[in-house]
């Protein structure tokens, strides 16, 4: 018997020790080895200043082995007790984890330190602490739409977080920890080191996306509108200053508001453009040369038909000359205008302007328009096309295509990543220019109709005294119940500032103004003005009518003499283009000329203008004869005097 059991007893060590030898090793090190991922702290995000507008900390999280836990009821109540915010529902679904068969289970993840002590102080056999990466966001709700926010998982769910993630998330590292059969670590060995994500830098202003957000958020409170977005956009480089959107919300607690809040309005949301979109058809109209600034257009007593629908302006206009037709925002002026042109002409420019396209490649979910398909484009259509209606675009959109019209008719893509950084190395996102949309000619000449909206125009609440800006407003009724709604609005102003050398592009859209009227003049353009009027201030843009002379340093240079200059004579138009021909570096005399013609004769010398009033040049600067050297710009004062024979002024 004794001899049995030996060789029993032998028969099992065999077993155990060669048969089942790779079983009980995987069993072994299943129990004593554990690897634990260590996660990737996310690169920062900053603004064009290089203010930190996101980066990651370093959190706790609460974790259990289940096969430890005794008391899974037990346990479960002590540690949803010790934290701030814990619902019956996640006490429940805790005590589930820890009655499972598995050996690793979070109870919660990305605690405070406060309540990471309190777990701490409770001394729970089987819980234990992770250290994970958590996200922060140190200005709150600036620029939330812009950013986006991080998930649980380390992972970008909205906003630059998602569309840059790969790039900004870094790599996780791998640590494996062996410990005893009391669970203490016995020691630890890093197989893989966690690497950290790229910074990006944005075009974002910091300050200047307070102001959008802060005077966005007033308009929309003051005229009691159910939300709204403001866009400011650098014209000459396609950068986005700000982007504002309201209602807005905190992605430190992203989770904690509706998924509307979360939306990004100003490269999600369509909406139709009303008489913003005038811009296009005077752009495709003048470039196509189909009409002229003073031609004009008879506007049917404020009243068209197409079959059994009718059309109607605000007021009843007879004739109107075509500046007068964007001024006054005839419906009427622009379908008649539209119908000149066609579908064909008319859809061309409207996909030169980048509607119905996706412009913007740093905004996932970006929304391309809606726009019609020209060959479907009938009479009533175009009617609607012109004045703006039955296309879809979005605030990114708009500020786009005007953008084009202020930098002289080069259409840039949107951008709002300045630079990525990795490993201290920083690539540059270059400014790319799409396509050219119009002529300079053309550009200069709807940039002087533009002007006239503010100064005299539907857009008059915009004016800020010492600029001269140019821009349009639009009123749209929305489409409720697939019908126009008669109480329902989309109110717009889009312009740029200075107009003549501009430094920025804003647009304000309102969604469904309750208090202060309906129209974009009324309801967006007092926002517009506020925000460009900080904006100007904090670039430190000085004014352009009547500025102030700069300040001269007299220089003794014995060697260098004074440029002489010629006395001015009065130029009559038809010799003047000659004299710009042989003598460019001469300023010519403008006084009489028609504003169009100065900025005709300004364009073909390379220079910009800056004008301020309207009719015909009554005064310039530089003077007449003198040398322009470096001058890029001219200032000219316009009024309606009356003119001798000669052309000369009085």
């Amino acid at each position: 018997m004794f001899g049995l059991w030996t060789v029993g007893i032998e028969a099992r060590l065999v077993y155990m020790q060669v048969f089942q030898y790779n079983n009980f090793i995987a069993r072994a090190q299943k129990q004593q080895m554990r690897t634990i991922t260590a996660p990737a702290k996310r690169g920062e995000i900053v603004d064009r200043g290089g203010r930190v507008l996101a980066y990651s900390v370093d959190a706790e999280s609460i974790f259990a082995d289940p096969s430890e836990i005794e008391d899974a009821g037990g346990v479960a109540a002590a540690v949803c007790g010790a934290l701030d915010e814990c619902s019956p529902a996640d006490r429940q679904a805790m005590e589930k984890k820890l009655r499972g068969s598995g050996q690793f289970a979070y109870l919660q993840r990305k605690v405070s330190p406060d309540e990471e002590q309190r777990v701490r102080a409770l001394k729970l056999k089987g819980v234990g602490f992770l250290k994970e990466s958590r996200r922060y966001y140190p200005n709150k709700e600036l620029a939330a739409h812009v950013l986006g926010y991080v998930g649980l998982d380390n992972a970008g769910l909205g906003g630059l977080e998602s569309a840059y993630d790969s790039q900004v998330r870094g790599r996780e590292g791998r640590l494996l920890v062996q410990t005893d059969a009391r669970q203490q670590r016995l020691f630890s060995q890093v197989e893989r080191p966690a690497t950290a994500g790229a910074t990006l830098e944005l075009t974002v202003d910091h300050y200047l996306q307070f102001v959008a957000e802060r005077e966005l958020r007033a308009g929309v409170e003051e005229n009691r509108a159910a939300s709204g977005s403001a866009v400011i956009m650098d014209p000459n480089t396609g950068e986005i200053l700000a982007m504002a959107n309201y209602p807005t919300f905190n992605p430190n607690t992203f989770g904690s508001v509706r998924d509307d809040a979360r939306r990004n309005r100003a490269v999600q949301d369509l909406y139709e453009p009303g008489s913003t979109f005038k811009i296009v058809t005077a752009s495709a109209a003048l470039e196509e040369h189909v009409i002229k600034p003073e031609d004009p257009v008879e506007c049917g007593g404020g009243r068209i038909t197409f079959g059994s629908r009718v059309i109607r302006d605000t007021h009843a206009y007879g004739t109107l000359a075509f500046t007068d037709v964007l001024v006054k925002s005839s419906n009427i002026g622009a379908i008649k205008v539209g119908m000149r042109l066609g579908p064909e002409r008319l859809s061309e420019y409207v996909s030169r302007f980048g509607f119905g396209q996706a412009l913007a490649p740093d905004f996932r979910g970006e929304n391309a328009g809606i726009v019609w398909n020209p060959a479907r484009l009938d009479t009533s259509a175009l009617a609607s096309v012109s004045m703006g209606y039955q296309v879809g675009v979005t605030p990114v959109q708009m500020a786009t295509a005007v953008s084009s019209v202020a930098n002289g008719g080069t259409l840039y893509e949107p951008r709002i990543v300045r630079a990525v950084i990795k490993d201290g190395t920083r690539f540059d996102v270059e400014h790319k220019a799409l396509r050219r949309t119009i002529s300079e000619e053309t550009a200069a000449e709807l940039t002087t109709i533009m002007e006239q909206v503010v100064e005299r125009g539907t857009a008059t609440a915009a004016k800020i005294a010492g600029f001269t800006i140019a821009g349009k407003t639009g009123t749209a009724q929305k489409l409720v119940d697939h019908h126009y709604s008669r109480s329902e609005y989309n109110a717009s102003f889009v312009g740029f500032v200075p107009s003549r050398k501009p430094a920025l592009t804003i647009i304000v859209v309102i969604d469904s103004p309750h208090a202060n009227g309906y129209y974009g003049g009324t309801v967006a353009a007092p926002i517009f003005k506020r925000i460009a009027e900080e904006s100007l201030r904090h670039l430190g843009i000085g004014p352009t009518i009547n500025a102030p002379p700069p300040v001269l340093v007299a220089r003794n240079d014995d060697a260098m003499e004074a440029q002489p200059v010629r006395a001015s004579a009065a130029i009559a138009p038809a010799a003047l283009l000659a004299t710009v021909e042989t003598d460019a570096d001469v300023m010519p005399d403008l006084h009489g000329m028609s504003a169009r013609e100065a900025v005709r004769v300004l364009t073909k010398l390379g220079m910009t203008a800056r004008m301020a009033g309207d009719g015909f040049v009554l005064d310039q600067s530089p003077a007449a004869g003198v040398g322009l050297g470096s001058t890029e710009a001219a200032v000219l004062k316009l009024g309606r005097r009356p003119l001798p024979a000669g052309g000369a002024p009085q």
